[in-house]
């Protein structure tokens, strides 16, 4: 099992119940939503590899990656 680097988040209270509405729709934990953010954006800049089609973990198969879509 791969070991997870530790780190304290100071974060605005309002980011913080934003995504943990977030990861309740995706059915993930807050945790594993702000990493999931997190590997998108560095993908999304270049900064990080695709892993060739492996899922993210705890992911799962979304129809709607929520990229900042709300109504």
């Amino acid at each position: 099992m791969t070991r997870r680097k530790q780190y304290p988040l100071r974060i605005d209270p309002e980011i913080w119940a934003a995504v943990e509405r977030w990861a309740e729709d995706d059915m993930r934990s807050a945790n594993a939503q702000v990493e999931w953010i997190l590997r998108d954006s560095l993908r999304r800049a270049g900064r990080l590899p695709d892993r060739g089609g492996e899922s993210d973990r705890g992911a799962g198969d979304k129809s709607n990656d929520g990229a900042g879509e709300r109504d």
